[in-house]
C-alpha cells in the first residue's frame, strides 16, 4: 500500500511545502502553514477535454478576433451595477461573506428573476426539497432553473453536460470537492483544485459561473489568496445581521469598477434592493432631540445620507465610558481631543456615546463634521435643525479640511430637501454655488461651526 503523501499549504497564499516552515516564504506571514494528506490519483479524468484538453497556440494580437457580446442581465438594479452593468460571459464571480447574511439568498433570487434563461444551480450544503422551500418564499420559480445537490466536481460536470446551462451558480466552492485529489472537502488544495477547474470550464464554455465562498474568523475569504487571483471579481455581502440592510461590494472587479456598490434591505420574503438609501435612514428622525447630525456620506461613488448620534452625560461610574457603534473609536477619541483643546468644552470627565443610525459602518472621513456637532449638540442640549446636513473633515488644529466628490454630496442634499450644508471653505474653490437650491456654508475651524449652530 502506497504511503500517503502528506504536505504543508499555507492558507494565505497557498504556497505548498514538503516540511513545516514558520514563515512562509511567498506571502511573509508567520504560523500559517497547516498540514494535508494530499495524493492526486493517477486516473484518466473523463472531463479532460472540459477541463483544458485542448491545445493552444500564440497568436499576433492584430490577429485575435472577438465579438461584443453584451452582458447578462439579472433584472436586479443593485447586483448589475456593482457587476458594472450584468454579468460578463464566460466569466467567474466569487461571492463572499458571513454564515446567514444572506449569500445564498442573494445568489437564488437573482437566478430566479432571469426568466427565459437556462440555469444549473449547485448546492453542497442543501438539499433541493430546502431550495423549493426557500424559492417559494422568495419568488416564483422560473421553469428553466435546474437544481441539484451534489459535492463531486465529476458528478457536476456530468450534470452540466445534460443540461448545458447557461448560468452556473455553485453554493458552496468549500464544499465541492475533486476525486482526482485525495483530501478533505475545504482543504487548500480541493479549494484551489475546484476553483481551476471551474475557471477552465467558464473560458472555454463562455457560461458564467458564480461561486459562493465562506469567510474566516478574521473577515477574509476562506482558502488560500490565488483563489481571489482565479476569479475575474470578488463580491462582499457584508452587513450586521441584527440590522436589514446588506451591502454588496466588489473587492475585485475585471470588468468594471471598484468603487460601486448595491444596497439591499433584508425582508421576510429575501431581499430588496434600495435604490435610495438616504430617504430610509432618515426617516425616523426627531427634529426636537439633541445630540443628532446629519452627514454626507460616500458609499463607493453613491452619496449616502445617515444620522449621527451622540449622547454625552456626566460619568457617575468612575473612569469616563468611550463607546462608538459603526465609527472609529480612535478616530471618536481624537476629535473629543479637538472638541476640549480648540473649543474649551471639558469632555474629558463625561461620558460619550456615539452611534450611525441604521447599524452601517462608515468610514468616511467626511463624516468627522457630523460627529463633533452631534457631540456638542449633545453637550450644551441643544438640537440641531434638521434642514442642516455637513461634509467635512476635521484636523487635529480643529481646522475643517475639504472632502471628495463634493459637487455629488451637495447635489444630494438639495434633492433630499435640505436647506443648508456645512463644508470646508478650502473646497469651495471654482465650485459653482449658483446651480444649487441650498444654502452653502463655508467654515475653516470648528469654531465657526458652533457659533453657527448654537449661537
Amino acid at each position: 500500500m502506497a504511503k500517503a503523501k502528506r504536505y504543508f499549504f499555507c492558507h494565505e497564499c497557498g504556497y505548498q511545502s514538503s516540511s513545516w516552515l514558520g514563515r512562509c516564504p511567498e506571502c511573509g506571514k508567520w504560523n500559517t502553514f497547516d498540514e494535508e494528506v494530499v495524493e492526486r490519483k493517477q486516473t484518466n479524468s473523463s472531463q479532460s477535454a472540459t477541463h483544458g484538453g485542448s491545445h493552444s497556440e500564440p497568436v499576433l494580437i492584430e490577429q485575435v478576433k472577438y465579438d461584443e457580446t453584451e452582458r447578462m442581465q439579472t433584472h436586479c438594479g443593485e447586483f448589475d451595477r456593482v457587476l458594472g452593468g450584468g454579468i460578463v460571459p464566460g466569466s467567474l464571480l466569487l461571492l463572499g461573506g458571513e454564515p446567514g447574511i444572506g449569500k445564498s439568498t442573494l445568489l437564488l433570487q437573482t437566478a430566479l428573476a432571469m426568466k427565459g434563461r437556462r440555469l444549473l444551480y449547485v448546492s453542497g450544503e442543501e438539499s433541493e426539497q430546502q431550495i423549493k422551500m426557500r424559492a417559494d418564499r422568495i419568488g416564483k420559480p422560473q421553469s428553466e432553473m435546474y437544481v441539484v445537490s451534489e459535492t463531486s466536481t465529476q458528478r457536476i460536470f456530468e450534470h452540466i453536460e445534460a443540461v448545458k446551462p447557461e448560468l452556473l451558480v455553485v453554493d458552496s466552492i468549500q464544499t465541492v470537492c475533486s476525486d482526482d485529489i485525495d483530501s478533505s472537502a475545504g482543504s487548500i488544495s480541493q479549494i484551489r483544485e475546484c476553483t481551476t477547474v471551474f475557471q477552465r470550464y467558464a473560458k472555454m464554455t463562455g457560461v458564467p459561473v458564480l461561486l459562493i465562498g465562506h469567510i474566516t474568523k478574521d473577515g477574509t475569504l476562506a482558502g488560500p489568496k490565488v483563489m481571489e487571483h482565479i476569479v475575474d471579481a470578488v463580491l462582499q455581502f457584508e452587513g450586521d445581521r441584527n440590522y436589514g440592510f446588506r451591502i454588496l461590494r466588489a473587492l475585485k472587479n475585471r470588468f468594471g469598477s471598484t468603487a460601486e456598490l448595491g444596497i439591499f434591505e433584508m425582508l421576510s420574503c429575501g431581499l430588496r434592493e434600495v435604490p435610495n438609501p438616504s430617504e430610509i435612514l432618515l426617516s425616523q428622525r426627531d427634529e426636537t432631540l439633541s445630540g443628532s447630525a446629519v452627514s454626507a456620506t460616500l458609499e463607493g461613488v453613491r452619496p449616502i445620507f445617515i444620522e449621527v448620534q451622540s449622547l454625552v452625560s456626566s460619568a457617575v461610574y468612575g473612569t469616563p465610558q468611550r463607546n462608538a457603534n459603526g465609527f472609529d473609536l480612535r478616530r471618536l477619541s481624537m476629535l473629543l481631543a479637538v472638541l476640549e483643546k480648540r473649543c474649551g468644552f471639558k469632555l474629558g470627565a463625561k461620558d460619550v456615546f456615539l452611534n450611525i443610525a441604521g447599524g452601517l459602518r462608515v468610514s468616511d472621513p467626511a463624516i468627522d463634521l457630523a460627529v463633533a456637532c452631534s457631540i456638542l449638540s449633545s453637550n450644551v442640549d441643544i438640537p440641531i435643525p434638521p434642514t442642516v446636513c455637513m461634509a467635512a473633515e476635521m484636523g487635529l488644529n480643529g481646522e475643517i479640511r475639504p472632502v471628495t466628490r463634493l459637487e455629488q454630496r451637495i447635489a444630494e442634499a438639495a434633492r433630499l430637501g435640505f436647506e443648508k450644508i456645512f463644508v470646508s471653505r478650502y473646497n469651495t474653490k471654482g465650485l459653482e454655488k449658483h446651480k444649487y437650491s441650498i444654502n452653502i456654508v463655508e467654515l475653516a475651524v470648528i469654531e465657526e461651526a458652533f457659533r453657527s449652530l448654537f449661537a
